[in-house]
């Protein structure tokens, strides 16, 4: 057998023999005893939960899709109940679900809102287009007829927007 490079491994060390020192590569030690491992205590073993029953597991995956200021508001909304994001879509849906009277009246009442901000809108364009007309009438040295219909479709536009946003304040 040749002998070692100075510096390298001994002989007893050639081709895995045993060793009784200390390993080199941090493995075990062999003339060490070794301790059985101990289990970690629980964090707080008050909030450890049961695990569901497989009636009460969810195993169906719902995908939606959120615009960005919807998705934050409804994460700080799930922040606030201390729960996932997912958690509280299922949670909050759940409770919809279970009061669909409240729910699709809500539901309605925000359609109906949103209708009659459109309504009001074309309203105020016609009014607008009306209003115009009567400017370049008056501009041109005449006298409209319709000058005081024009006004008071002007005011009832206006108060149709007042009322949509004052029951829009109201909601929210």
């Amino acid at each position: 057998m040749a002998n070692p490079a100075p510096g390298v491994a001994g002989a007893d060390q050639h081709r895995g023999a045993l060793v009784h020192e200390a390993a080199t590569e941090g493995g075990s030690q062999p003339e060490e005893k070794q301790t059985p491992r101990k289990r970690r205590a629980a964090k707080n073993a008050s909030r450890k939960r049961s695990p569901k029953s497989r009636a009460h597991k969810r195993v169906h995956v719902c995908s939606v899709r959120l615009n960005d200021e919807e998705k934050t508001l409804l994460a700080s909304a799930a922040t606030a109940a201390r729960t996932s994001l997912p958690a509280f879509l299922a949670r909050s849906g759940l409770a919809a679900a279970s009061d669909l009277d409240n729910t699709v009246a809500a539901i309605a009442g925000r359609r109906e809102l949103v209708s009659e901000f459109f309504a009001a809108r074309r309203h105020l364009g016609h009014v607008g287009n009306n209003l115009n007309q009567v400017a370049r009438a008056i501009n041109s040295g005449a006298q409209p007829a319709e000058l005081d219909a024009v006004i008071a479709a002007t005011q009832r536009a206006v108060q149709r927007v007042q009322d949509a946003t004052d029951q829009f304040l109201a909601q929210n």
